[in-house]
């Protein structure tokens, strides 16, 4: 308790200091790209510092149009601690002789682009030209679905993963495992990693098979946590349990996660973020049938609620922390379908989100939704078929 309450407290300062900084001398964002695995992170990341570090290309942009932008250019990122986000090499991987899609996110990483604006107001002629960082920060997919695990108890999620097994094929081998299991026994550690190995097994079997609600998502990527106690654990039927049973130390171990492991993430990243980005394959669910879909839209709605949404003023920021002002929610891979079918995409995907973009707006954040394609990869054509054009 007091290394949390002591944590907290260097965080607030580290906050004061930020705010007071860019208050008064250069302006940074903060913006959180998040999505579920496959949603196309690193290649949206990468085309829009593409875009941005070429005004050209973005003729529609008010900040193009108004001649606002004079320059744009990396810099070093400023967090020492986080790796940089690989720009370089996803475009030379993108556009080189032999392109190729970039390796997806393993690892939290950054990236600082600089903007040179016009002066603005009565002292701009005095000022010079006006600089504004934006910092671009990039989560796995994987430990993003943690999120909605922070408000739960062990018993809820034990209920509700189980839940979910039955009508999941990959989930066969761990139902198997756990039927010959008695949560109130003795804890046996041999046992505990077993049921751990087999439910790390159904997870990724579930995520190759286009489910999204995967969690805990560090099963997946566990990084240098692999192995440790705090990732040995798994989902139990719900039994009177002793102290020292295995359920007891399932429960615990379950704790220690989001203590140790979800919580310091979202105060380190999350509780930073200014704006954030949501992409979201709803094609992928769509394709895989009404049960993927339903998965999906309930993984992003807990992962949502997580969210610190509402304005942002200078004491605020410097009391309760960043809220994130802004939120978009964009369906990706949008060139799969014709561009008279993007309105209908843009629909699913609000209606899929409603109940966030409503928690959203009541804090008073701002929201849209898109569908877009960070890298267009077909061609649209319209063929008579039975005395009519259709589109594809």
């Amino acid at each position: 308790m007091i290394n949390s309450i002591t944590g907290r407290i260097a965080q607030t300062f580290e906050t004061v200091g930020d705010t007071v900084s860019e208050a008064f001398f250069e302006p940074v964002l903060r913006v959180g790209v998040t999505g579920l695995s496959r949603a196309g992170k690193t290649v949206f990341i990468t085309a829009l510092v593409h875009n941005l570090m070429e005004p050209g290309r973005m003729q529609r942009m008010r900040g193009v149009q108004s001649g606002a932008i004079k320059g744009v250019y990396l810099q070093p990122q400023p967090d020492m601690t986080l790796p940089r986000f690989d720009y370089e090499n996803h475009l030379a991987a993108l556009t080189g002789e032999n392109p190729r899609w970039p390796d997806g996110t393993r690892a939290v990483s950054e990236l600082r682009l600089s903007f040179r604006l016009a002066p603005t107001g009565l002292l701009g002629s005095l000022t010079g030209p006006r600089k504004l960082h934006i910092d671009i920060v990039d989560y796995p997919g994987e430990w993003i679905l943690d999120l909605g695990l922070m408000g739960k108890t062990y018993d809820d999620w034990s209920a509700e993963a189980l839940a979910r097994l039955p009508a999941r094929p990959q989930a066969a081998e761990f139902l198997a495992r756990l039927d010959v299991v008695d949560p109130a026994a003795k804890h046996d550690e041999g046992t505990a990693q077993d049921l751990a190995r087999a439910f790390t097994g159904y997870l990724t079997d579930a995520r190759e098979a286009g489910w999204s609600d995967c969690t805990p998502g560090r099963f997946l990527l566990p990084g240098d946590l692999a192995g440790s106690p705090v990732l040995t654990f798994a989902p139990l039927p719900d039994a009177a349990s002793a102290r020292g049973s295995l359920r007891r130390e399932m429960e615990r171990r379950f704790e220690a996660y989001k203590a140790k492991v979800i919580r310091p993430f979202f105060e380190t990243h999350f509780a930073r973020l200014d704006r954030q980005v949501v992409l979201i394959d709803v094609l992928e669910a769509v394709h895989r049938g009404p049960a993927a879909l339903e998965d999906q839209r309930r993984a992003m709605a807990e992962v949502l609620a997580a969210f610190r949404p509402g304005a942002n003023g200078f004491f605020s920021s410097l009391l309760r922390g960043k809220r994130v002002e802004k939120i978009l929610f964009a369906a990706t891979k949008a060139d799969h379908l014709h561009h008279t079918q993007h309105a209908k995409l843009t629909a699913l995907t609000e209606a899929m989100l409603r109940d966030a973009r409503d928690r959203a707006h009541f804090s008073g954040a701002e929201t849209k939704a898109l569908s877009i394609a960070a890298l267009r990869t077909t061609v649209e054509e319209s063929r008579p078929h039975q005395g009519h054009e259709v589109d594809l």
